[in-house]
C-alpha cells in the first residue's frame, strides 16, 4: 500500500525490527501453524487467526474489528489464498490504526507556542516510567530544548534517586525535595524554576500508586492545580507509560489511569523483551487515546516516537 513508505533513518528502523522481533517470529509462527496445509481462507483458518490475534495480546475488541475487515475480503474474493493472508492482515492492521489520529510523528517535537510545554507523567510503579522520562529529557535536550525535570513521585526514595542518575546522565537539571515531601509542592517548585531559566520543556514524574484510585485523583488533581499557579494551563501533556510486555494488564493499567485522570497520550515500554508486542495495536484502537513513544530497546536511544506505518511494516516485515 502506499503509506509504507519508508519514514524512519534505517538505524532508528532497525531497531524497530530488532525490537519487535520476539513478537514477530510468535506471532508468524502461529500463523504459519494455522494455515498449514490450508490453500485458501476459510472458517477454520479465521477461528485461528482471531485466536492467534487474541494470544498475542491485541485485544477481543480490536481482533473482532480485523477479523470482520477479513472476512469482508473473503466475501468478494471467494478464493483468497492463504500465502495472501499477510499481505490483507497487513494492510487492514494498518487501516485500523488510519482510523486513530495517532502515529503519525517522526521526531521528538513539542508545541512552539507553550513554554514551557508542561508534561506531567503517570504510570504505576515498575512501568519504565523514571527510564520513559530520561530518554524523553534526552531527545529533547539533543535537539537544542532547555529541559527541566520534577521529581513529584517523593512516595519512593527510590524513584527520587534514579531520576537524579538520569539527570545527571542527560545533563538536565532535577527539582527535588526529600521523600515524603508534598508532591505538589515539588511539581510547584519545579516550574517556578523552569520559568526562571527560560525552559522549554518540564517533565513531571508523579508516584504510581493505583491501590486506591481516590486517593491517586485526588492527588493528581492537587498537583495540576497547583501547576497552574505558575503555568494557567499546565500541564499540556498527560502521558501515562504502560509496560508492554504485561500484555492484558496494561489495557487493565490504561482504564484505572483513564478514570483516575485525563490521559492525554500514551508511552508503550518494553516491547523488546516480549512477544505481547500487538498490545500496541489494541491500546491504539480502545483508548483513542494517541501512542506517542514506544520502549524498544535499552540504550538511551531506543525510545522512539511511535509511527504506526513503521509499527506495522516492521511487524509484517
Amino acid at each position: 500500500m502506499s503509506f509504507f513508505k519508508k519514514i524512519f533513518s534505517s538505524e532508528k528502523k532497525e531497531t524497530l525490527d530488532k525490537g519487535l522481533e520476539k513478537t514477530k517470529s510468535s506471532f508468524f509462527g502461529k500463523l504459519t501453524k494455522a494455515v498449514a496445509g490450508k490453500s485458501k481462507v476459510d472458517d477454520e483458518v479465521l477461528d485461528n487467526l482471531e485466536e492467534i490475534l487474541v494470544s498475542s495480546d491485541v485485544g477481543v475488541n480490536t481482533t473482532l474489528k480485523i477479523i470482520e475487515r477479513i472476512e469482508e475480503r473473503v466475501s468478494q474474493d471467494k478464493y483468497l489464498g492463504t500465502e495472501e493472508l499477510n499481505v490483507i492482515l497487513r494492510e487492514e492492521i494498518a487501516g485500523l490504526l488510519s482510523e486513530t489520529n495517532s502515529g503519525e510523528e517522526t521526531e521528538f517535537t513539542v508545541p512552539k507556542d507553550k513554554k514551557p510545554y508542561v508534561m506531567m507523567v503517570v504510570g504505576v510503579n515498575g512501568v519504565g516510567k523514571t527510564t520513559t522520562i530520561g530518554k524523553l529529557a534526552h531527545q529533547f535536550n539533543k535537539q537544542g530544548l532547555k529541559v527541566v525535570l520534577g521529581a513529584a513521585d517523593t512516595f519512593r526514595a527510590a524513584a527520587i534517586d534514579q531520576l537524579q542518575v538520569w539527570a545527571d546522565r542527560v545533563g538536565v537539571p532535577l527539582v527535588k525535595q526529600s521523600m515524603g515531601s508534598d508532591p505538589a509542592s515539588v511539581a510547584f517548585d519545579t516550574l517556578k524554576s523552569a520559568v526562571s531559566q527560560d525552559a522549554d520543556v518540564v517533565i513531571i514524574d508523579t508516584a504510581g500508586r493505583l491501590h486506591n484510585k481516590v486517593n491517586l485523583m485526588n492527588e493528581l488533581t492537587k498537583v495540576k492545580r497547583v501547576m497552574q499557579k505558575v503555568v494557567d494551563d499546565a500541564p499540556h501533556e498527560v502521558l501515562l507509560v504502560l509496560d508492554g510486555s504485561t500484555g492484558q494488564n496494561a489495557f487493565e493499567q490504561a482504564k484505572q489511569f483513564t478514570a483516575a485522570t485525563e490521559v492525554t497520550s500514551l508511552a508503550v515500554s518494553k516491547l523488546d523483551g516480549t512477544a505481547k508486542g500487538g498490545v500496541v495495536i489494541g491500546i491504539s484502537d480502545q483508548f483513542k487515546i494517541p501512542v506517542k513513544y514506544i520502549g524498544v530497546g535499552e540504550g538511551i536511544d531506543h525510545l522512539q516516537v511511535f509511527n504506526k506505518y513503521e509499527f506495522v511494516d516492521s511487524f509484517f516485515k
